[in-house]
């Protein structure tokens, strides 16, 4: 019997990555108050543990991913560049990461200027996502590498991810994350603001944390300090 040959396919999905910061009561606190505003967020999404900030023992990472899997949220992989290996009874390591920041620190500064530049470059216009329908509820518009413009409005439980800002022509009443791969510069304008959560850089305001006068207006939205500051679109 002649035996076939297995297949492997790579592919490239996009991950969430969950920061645990200290104190960890509070932080698990605001998680629970973003999945009241945002129910069935993390649904069926890979999501990353990235430990590197709160730095746990690894004893102590099986009750983490335990309070996090209580709150519906599937750990997939776990970033933490200070442990070697982890148990079998957990998520895998995230393999890559160690060696990518090891690579940045190598680079000096001519490279890196040029490296910038280039990045500067390829935000073109052939990197903006036009999306010329509606955005239905349910939804998701992900665009890693630029701006996304929606002639449109956005409906309700609609999600937009945007590398760059995003740009909602009509009513946004969806959810927009803008710079949702570390750009903290990115904007989010639309002309009439409705919206669940917006979102600059992983910092996000919800409805209920804007300003009354800020709902059904034409918006401009961009981080400051590490806060989402929502002002009018003059």
């Amino acid at each position: 019997m002649q035996n076939k040959s297995i297949r492997f396919r790579a592919r490239s999905f996009v991950a969430f990555a969950l920061v645990p910061e200290a104190p960890l009561e509070q932080w698990l606190l605001d998680l629970d108050r973003w999945i009241e505003n945002s129910p069935g967020f993390f649904k069926g999404r890979p999501v990353v543990l990235d430990l590197n900030t709160l730095k746990p023992q690894a004893g102590e990472i099986s009750a983490l991913v335990a309070l996090i899997a209580d709150r519906g949220i599937r750990t997939y992989a776990i970033e933490a560049d200070h442990i070697d290996s982890l148990g079998n009874d957990l998520p895998p390591m995230l393999a890559g990461a160690r060696k990518t920041m090891i690579e940045e620190e190598q680079v000096d500064a001519e490279a890196l200027a040029q490296a910038e530049q280039q990045a500067k470059t390829a935000q073109s216009p052939s990197n903006t996502l036009i999306v010329d329908q509606p955005v239905r509820s349910g939804q998701s518009i992900v665009h890693p590498h630029g701006d996304v413009i929606v002639m449109g409005s956005a409906s309700f439980g609609s999600e937009i991810l945007a590398g760059g800002s995003i740009h909602v022509y009509g009513t946004l009443r969806g959810r927009a994350f803008a710079g949702a791969w570390g750009d903290r510069s990115a904007r989010i304008f639309c002309r009439r603001n409705e919206a669940e959560l917006l979102a600059v850089d992983g910092w996000y305001r919800t409805a209920e944390d804007m300003e009354p006068s800020m709902h059904g207006k034409a918006i401009q939205v961009h981080l400051e300090d590490n806060a989402i500051q929502v002002a009018p679109l003059n």
